[in-house]
């Protein structure tokens, strides 16, 4: 089973997916699949603050900048639940690791094969990931390039998943519930 959770900046679609996942993972292996590559003290701050965030919530905690399929090999055997946070950094991180910026359609294809072949062997996988169009505005051709491939992403996951939830201002919107 495969949740989508997305929401805008500060939306707070985060702390929702952490609690959403300790209600469904009962007595299953939880993990956290991080994708935020650490480049400055800034970002070393958000990840210590997310750790301590989710501390004690019994998340175990797998780093996967790139190549998200291959995250399932650094877990336990068994039954197990994902969180995967957050798909915007592992767009970035697959788009603008090489010499030159990937195509949207060779990232689009990567990330999402990637994410199916992990949902295979989970029981459930919760997918957080950003509203990229909510300012309307227009940036140089590279970052519209991020753009439209994480809108490509998103619909995709959104496509493949059985529920979709909105998180606006701290509230759960279910935009695909799912079926009984």
């Amino acid at each position: 089973m495969m949740t989508l959770i997305i929401g805008g900046s500060g939306s707070g679609k985060s702390a929702y997916a952490e609690d959403y996942m300790i209600s469904i993972s009962e007595d299953r292996k939880k993990y956290y699949i991080a994708t935020m590559q650490i480049y400055d003290e800034e970002g070393q701050r958000k990840v210590e603050r997310h750790r301590m965030l989710r501390g004690g919530k019994g998340f175990s905690t797998i780093e996967q900048p790139i190549d998200i399929g291959k995250a399932a090999e650094k877990m336990e055997t068994g039954e197990r639940t994902a969180l995967l946070e957050c798909i915007s950094n592992l767009t970035a991180n697959e788009m603008f690791s090489g010499e030159a910026p990937g195509t949207e359609e060779v990232i689009t294809k990567k990330i999402v094969g990637g994410i199916t072949a992990l949902n295979r062997q989970l029981t459930h996988l919760v997918i957080v990931s950003n509203n990229v169009f909510e300012d309307g505005n227009v940036y140089d051709k590279t970052t519209m390039a991020y753009i439209r491939a994480m809108g490509r992403i998103n619909q995709k996951l959104a496509e493949m998943a059985d529920e979709v939830v909105e998180v606006v201002v701290g509230i759960p919107l279910v935009v695909k519930p799912k079926r009984v």
